[in-house]
């Protein structure tokens, strides 16, 4: 994915009271700060000058431009002088892609010796974007709001982090997600309301037969296989058992010959994610490990068990974490040290951990799994790095859906596990293990989440805001007194 081929619009709005030098001092303003914005490496995406507007039909019709184009994540908009709002109202009535309001001005200081009326004429944005932020609280428009001088790092970084999530939003908008099998037995958390989360969030989660799977599979060649085994002998170091002349070669081959068969039906139906489970494997030798984490790593969403909400999030989290250090990974809350480190969490799955969490060697192994009734899969084997993380979960109450994200500290493991045969990845949740966890249960968080080494809580509460969802906040500040009227405000 390449980011900068996404397109945030820079809306400027005026009027024609001020003449028409006045407006195209307007205009070069505003596209020497898009320049701005583009040359420098804070702001993932391509911000584009697309007009000055000054009447409600020019309005009107950029919205619905930025409707239509499919480049387009989000609109920007930013009253350089006085531009009357009741002008904006049909367009923003018809907008359906993510809004950011800019509250700048052109000139960072005051020219005490010179400013004039014919400076004050130009440089309105203080009473300017009064007029809009009022029209858009009247309407009950969402939107980021952003404040500072457009040269500022952080007015940049706010706008990385909202356009991030746009994309992450556009992303997610027409997404196919397929679904082999159906949830795993008896588990409340993951299953939910698919139809009412296409109208909420505009993706389709639709179920496939293992069947569908297994012939996808069953028609991959020999050659394509032995070229993505010399990938696996090149990329990891692979125990003795799986290597060309080892007892358990034949495991590697069906290891590659399931990632092949799966790799090719994503592609045949365009499929952003997928979910499976241990519990519906007919006509499969072995559970995928070792594929899930390679095509994970790809870019494709995840999850266990049929839990198709965390797919789509982790999906959506890949692609608002894109050019970032670090990846956004299906994960678990597993086990529990409740004395090291104050307490730790150990997160990992079955198999299916993300290789891009790795930090050193990555190990491919096989190993007995003792479910699934299949033969041993094969499965990558890794220590996550450290540094500072979050776990977002997305859940379905009935009524409305709700994130909870929890800040953490990923630390390496405080001593070796040789016994434990699967990739993972050890933190310290904040404020505290107690705090962290109590929180977590009463906001109704699930098992499963995504756990993301390279976005901050902004990004994902600017996502939030856009969906129109809940973002119950756990992080330093969080006081298990207060959160809990917190959370009451929620209701």
């Amino acid at each position: 994915m390449n980011l900068k081929q996404k397109e945030v619009w820079l809306l400027t709005g005026s009027q024609h009271l001020y003449g028409e030098d006045i407006l195209k001092e307007v205009a070069v303003h505003s596209q020497t700060i898009c320049k701005h914005f583009n040359e420098g490496n804070t702001i993932a995406v391509t911000i584009k000058f697309k007009a000055v507007v000054t009447t409600q039909e020019e309005i009107l019709q950029v919205f619905l431009d930025a409707n239509r184009d499919q480049a387009c994540v989000g609109v920007m908009a930013w009253m350089h002088t006085f531009s009357p709002a009741k002008m904006w109202i049909n367009g923003l009535k018809l907008l359906n892609k993510p809004l950011l309001h800019l509250h700048t001005q052109y000139g960072e200081s005051i020219p005490w010796e010179s400013i004039d009326m014919d400076y004050m004429n130009l440089h309105q944005s203080a009473h300017g974007d009064r007029e809009f932020g009022f029209i858009c609280t009247r309407m009950k428009i969402s939107r980021k709001v952003v404040v500072g001088h457009w040269r500022s790092i952080e007015v940049q970084k706010e706008i990385d982090h909202w356009s991030r999530a746009a994309c992450g939003w556009n992303d997610w908008q027409g997404a196919q997600f397929v679904r082999f099998g159906d949830n795993m037995r008896q588990v409340a958390v993951t299953e939910g309301d698919k139809v009412e989360a296409q109208l909420k969030f505009g993706f389709a989660v639709n179920s496939y037969g293992v069947g569908d799977l297994v012939e996808a599979i069953n028609a991959v060649s020999n050659p394509e296989i032995d070229l993505l085994l010399e990938t696996y002998a090149s990329t990891y170091n692979l125990s003795e058992e799986l290597k060309r002349d080892g007892s358990m070669h034949d495991s590697l081959i069906e290891a590659a010959r399931i990632e092949l068969g799966l790799k090719s039906f994503l592609e045949k139906g365009s499929f952003k994610g997928f979910t499976n489970t241990f519990e519906d494997l007919h006509g499969m030798k072995q559970l995928p490990g070792l594929p899930v984490q390679r095509l994970m790593n790809a870019g494709y969403g995840y999850a266990g068990e049929g839990d198709w909400k965390t797919m789509a999030l982790v999906r959506a989290m890949k692609v608002m974490g894109t050019g970032l250090s670090g990846t956004n990974a299906f994960m678990e809350d597993y086990t529990y040290d409740f004395k090291e480190q104050g307490g730790l969490v150990l997160g990992a799955h079955m198999l299916e951990v993300d290789e891009g969490l790795a930090e050193g060697a990555i190990r491919c192994e096989i190993h007995p799994l003792g479910i699934g009734g299949k033969e041993d899969p094969v499965r990558l084997v890794f220590d996550g790095g450290a540094g500072s993380a979050l776990n977002a979960s997305l859940i379905d109450l009935g009524d409305k859906f709700r994130m909870v994200v929890n800040e953490v500290e990923a630390v390496k493991p405080p001593k070796s596990l040789p016994k434990l045969p699967v990739a993972r990845t050890m933190w310290r949740p904040k404020p505290d293990f107690k705090s962290a966890a109590t929180a977590w249960i009463l906001s109704g968080g699930a098992h499963h989440t995504c756990f993301s080494q390279n976005l901050n809580m902004e990004v994902l509460e600017d996502f939030c805001e856009m969906a129109g969802i809940e973002c119950v906040v756990i992080d330093e500040q969080t006081n298990l007194k207060s959160f809990k009227t917190y959370l009451k405000g929620f209701d």
